[in-house]
């Protein structure tokens, strides 16, 4: 409480975008004053009247800071140093949220975010930052690896866990608009069995929403079909290499320790052939590597998207009992 009221915030989620270096600094130019903006504009030789932005910064004209900030000819870097010069000129502390954060380990952003860490290291007591990411095993890396720009530079905390309370909040404000009201214990069952992950509740209360008359059961169906979706997982799991599929339909059951005599037996078994620990440690490097999969401990793993998770259980029940 209090973030804005006390900080200027610049947020920006790098998920889906090809330059992280541009939504960083369009984030952190959203921030400024109109004026400053184009003290910004002005440092680095733009005319303003060649550059559109938003309406928060000049005034009603179209387009995008972060759509503009991309033609710009100068360097990444050197245009958000000049943003937050201007910022440090404002009384409040800058609030920098940078969702999807990983995407800054990438090989192709490593000199933005070596510059980003230079910038933000002289400014410790003037911006706050918090990254955040879905990817835990490559937050980790950013912060664990030596040869990281990010090695050592802040704690890696879990967010809290949305549980009944969310549940709870959710049901009774969509019954005060809803003609048809859902109850706790339904809203409990359809978050237990969508995993208790927020969007697949989200998309469950939309479709109750949509459809009241069809009840709750018909909404968590229709949710189940939506997220656990058969062509979408199948693409990705017949592409796979075969070690990774079967260490990942272990790791979806919870059997993880994979270097033991007795997984590596399961392992051999679904393979079809004598596993050995390289083979199991090979497969669990790449999920690692390619975010399927984060080490949670010592012969700990969980697969990342539960909702593949969940699609593996479903799709190879029959040979895990077989185990």
């Amino acid at each position: 409480m209090g973030k804005t009221e006390f900080h200027l915030v610049a947020y920006t989620n790098l998920w889906d975008t090809s330059a992280p270096d541009t939504a960083i600094v369009a984030a952190l130019a959203e921030a400024l004053e109109p004026r400053r903006f184009r003290a910004v504009l002005a440092a680095l030789g733009k005319p303003v009247k060649k550059v559109k932005a938003s309406a928060k910064l000049l005034g009603g004209t179209e387009g995008s800071v972060e759509a503009e900030l991309s033609h710009l000819d100068a360097d990444s870097s050197a245009t958000m140093r000049e943003v937050l010069r201007e910022l440090d000129r404002q009384r409040r502390r800058l609030l920098l949220a940078i969702d999807e954060a990983q995407v800054l380990a990438k090989e192709e952003h490593s000199g933005f975010a070596h510059a980003l860490r230079a910038a933000l290291d002289v400014r410790k007591d003037r911006v706050n930052v918090v990254f955040a990411g879905s990817f835990e095993t490559t937050l980790r890396d950013m912060s664990a690896r030596s040869s990281e720009p990010f090695y050592n530079w802040a704690p890696l905390e879990p967010f809290p866990l949305l549980g009944d309370e969310f549940v709870a909040f959710t049901i009774d404000l969509m019954n005060s608009l809803a003609r048809n009201n859902l109850t706790l214990v339904e809203g409990k069952r359809a978050f237990e069995e969508l995993h208790r992950t927020p969007e697949f509740f989200a998309r469950f209360v939309e479709r109750f929403m949509l459809y009241q008359t069809q009840g709750a059961e018909a909404a968590l169906k229709n949710t189940k079909e939506t997220v656990f979706s058969d062509a979408h997982f199948q693409k990705q799991r017949s592409g796979a290499n075969p070690a990774d599929r079967a260490v990942l339909t272990l790791v979806a059951i919870g059997d993880s320790d994979l270097h033991s005599v007795a997984g590596l037996a399961r392992l051999s078994s679904l393979l079809g052939k004598p596993a050995t620990p390289n083979t199991a440690g090979h497969a669990l490097r790449r999920l690692q590597d390619s975010n399927e999969a984060t080490r949670l401990g010592l012969g700990r793993y969980r697969i990342e998207d539960e909702a593949y998770g969940e699609w593996i259980r479903q799709q190879t029940a029959a040979a895990l009992r077989a185990l």
